[in-house]
C-alpha cells in the first residue's frame, strides 16, 4: 500500500470523530440557546397579568456570580479543611488558646458570682435554712458561719443542751438553736409544728416597719464525719450499734420529721411577697466519699454506713421528686479543717462528751475522728452548698480533693491494686493480726495528731499494736 493509500484511510477514519465532536458542539450551542429562551419565556410569563395566577409558571432562579460561588459554604468549609490539613501545629496552638481563655473567663465569671441570699427592701432577712449535724463538727461550724454571712437565718438541730450551748457560743444572732428530739416522736412534730408557726407568723425588722414572712429554703442534712477505725473481728458489737443509732438512723428521723413541713410549705400567703413567689424546699444532704469508694480494710463502718445513706438519698430523690423537691447528695472529699480545729478545751470536751464515743472501747476510740489536714478549701464546698440550693436540681455532685478520682478508683480498679496503693501488708492469722496502712495515697507517711493519724487524702490508721 502506497503512502497515498495510507494518508487516505487515516483521515477516513478520523472522520466520525469529527462528526461526533462537531455534533455535540451543535448539541450544546442549541441546548444553550433553548435554555435561555425557555427562560425569557418563563420569566415573561410568570409576569403576565392576563395569566391566571394559578397556571403561571415559577420564575427561573437567579443566576449564582462568580463571586458568589467563590464564598458559597461549601467552598469557605473546604477551603478551612485544607488550611487546618496544611498547618496542624498552628491549628493545635490555636485550639488550646482558646480553651485555656475560654476557661479562663468562665472560672472568673463564677468566682465573681454574687451569692446572695433574698431580702426585704427594708434589707431584713427573708430566707431561712435548717442544718441537721453536730454543732462542733467543722463542716458544720464553717457552712453555717457562711450561710449566714449570705443573709440567711441558719437553724442548727440540737439534740442536747451542750450542743445548744455551741451554737449560742458562735455569737451570731441569726444562727439559732433548734431544739428536736428525733427519738420522741411526739416532741419532735410539737417541736415542727412551732417551727412551722414561727415561719408562718408576720416579723418586722424593727418597730414600725413593714411586716415580712419567711421563707424555708432548704434543709442540710450532715452526718457526723467521726468513724472509727478497726477490724471486723475486734469490733465491739455496743460500738457498731451505736454508729447505726447516731450515723444512720439519725439522718434517717431527722428527714422523716422534716417531710411534712416541706410537703406543706411553700404557704398560701407567701405567695403575696413582693419579691418572686418561693418555691418548694431543697434537701441537702452531704456525706464523705473516700473511704466509702475505696472499702478498704478496716473501715466497714464508714463503708456500710456511708453505702447506706447513699442509697437513702437516692430513694428520698426519687420520693420527693413528684412534689418538685430536689434531694441533692454531695459526695465529699478532703477538706482543709484546720481552720476550724478545736483547739479551745470546752469544744475538745464537747467531742469527747458524745455517749457513743464514751462507749467505743478504747483501742477504737482512739482512732476516731475526722481528718485534719491539708485540702480543698472549705470556700470551695460553701460556694457548692449555696449553688446546689440556687440551681435546684437533684443529683450526685462531687466536690473536696480525691471525690471524683478516689470514685473512679474504687469503680474500676482491681481490690488488690487499692489495697497495694494504700500501703498494706499481709500478715498471718485474723485474731489479733492486722494488716498496717503506713502510707497515704501520695506515698507520704502519716502525720500523728495527738492519738490519730492521718494521711494527705485519706485517714487510714494502724491497728492497735499492743493486740498482737
Amino acid at each position: 500500500m502506497s503512502a497515498d493509500d495510507q494518508a487516505f484511510l487515516d483521515t477516513l477514519s478520523s472522520v466520525p470523530n469529527d462528526i461526533r465532536r462537531y455534533s455535540n458542539d451543535v448539541a450544546d450551542y442549541v441546548d444553550k440557546h433553548l435554555e435561555k429562551v425557555s427562560n425569557i419565556l418563563r420569566e415573561a410569563l410568570s409576569s403576565s397579568q392576563w395569566i391566571p395566577e394559578s397556571a403561571r409558571p415559577r420564575p427561573p432562579p437567579p443566576q449564582r456570580t462568580y463571586i458568589e460561588k467563590v464564598s458559597s459554604p461549601a467552598s469557605a468549609y473546604a477551603q478551612l479543611h485544607s488550611w487546618v490539613t496544611k498547618n496542624k501545629i498552628l491549628t493545635t496552638v490555636i485550639v488550646i488558646a482558646i480553651g485555656g481563655i475560654t476557661y479562663h473567663v468562665i472560672t472568673r465569671k463564677t468566682r465573681r458570682k454574687k451569692r446572695r441570699a433574698k431580702r426585704a427592701g427594708n434589707g431584713a432577712r427573708l430566707e431561712v435554712v435548717v442544718i441537721a449535724g453536730q454543732a462542733s463538727e467543722p463542716i458544720t461550724r464553717s457552712i453555717s458561719l457562711d450561710l449566714e454571712r449570705r443573709g440567711f437565718i441558719v437553724y442548727v438541730v440540737c439534740n442536747t443542751i451542750e450542743e445548744e450551748m455551741v451554737v449560742q457560743n458562735e455569737s451570731r444572732p441569726d444562727i439559732k438553736p433548734l431544739m428536736i428530739d428525733i427519738t420522741d416522736p411526739s416532741s419532735a412534730q410539737f417541736s415542727i409544728e412551732k417551727f412551722k408557726e414561727y415561719l408562718q407568723t408576720p416579723h418586722a425588722a424593727f418597730q414600725g416597719a413593714k411586716f415580712h414572712h419567711l421563707t424555708f429554703r432548704s434543709l442540710i442534712i450532715i452526718p457526723s464525719t467521726a468513724y472509727p477505725s478497726s477490724s471486723i473481728a475486734r469490733l465491739n458489737p455496743t460500738t457498731l450499734s451505736d454508729l447505726l443509732n447516731t450515723r444512720l438512723l439519725a439522718p434517717i428521723l431527722t428527714a422523716q420529721t422534716f417531710l411534712p413541713l416541706l410537703e406543706s410549705l411553700p404557704s398560701p400567703h407567701q405567695h403575696l411577697q413582693p419579691h418572686s413567689p418561693p418555691a418548694k424546699p431543697s434537701v441537702l444532704v452531704l456525706t464523705p466519699n473516700i473511704i466509702s469508694s475505696l472499702s478498704p480494710a478496716y473501715h466497714l463502718p464508714e463503708s456500710s454506713i456511708v453505702a447506706a445513706l447513699s442509697s437513702f438519698s437516692s430513694v428520698l430523690s426519687a420520693e420527693l421528686a413528684p412534689l418538685n423537691i430536689p434531694v441533692t447528695h454531695l459526695q465529699l472529699g478532703t477538706f482543709d479543717l484546720r481552720a476550724f480545729s478545736p483547739h479551745n478545751r470546752q469544744l475538745q470536751t464537747l467531742h469527747a462528751s458524745h455517749a457513743e464515743t464514751q462507749r467505743w472501747d478504747d483501742p477504737v476510740k482512739s482512732k476516731a475522728g475526722s481528718l485534719v489536714g491539708n485540702g480543698t478549701s472549705l470556700r470551695v464546698l460553701n460556694d457548692a452548698v449555696f449553688d446546689s440550693m440556687e440551681r435546684r436540681r437533684a443529683g450526685v455532685i462531687r466536690i473536696g480533693m480525691g471525690s471524683s478520682l478516689y470514685g473512679i478508683v474504687g469503680r474500676w480498679a482491681p481490690s488488690g491494686l487499692v489495697g497495694w496503693m494504700m500501703g498494706s501488708r499481709r500478715l498471718g492469722g485474723i485474731s489479733g493480726a492486722t494488716e498496717s496502712f503506713g502510707q497515704g495515697s501520695r506515698g507520704t507517711s502519716p502525720r500523728r495528731n495527738g492519738n490519730m493519724e492521718d494521711s494527705e487524702y485519706v485517714s487510714v490508721h494502724e491497728s492497735d499494736k499492743g493486740a498482737r
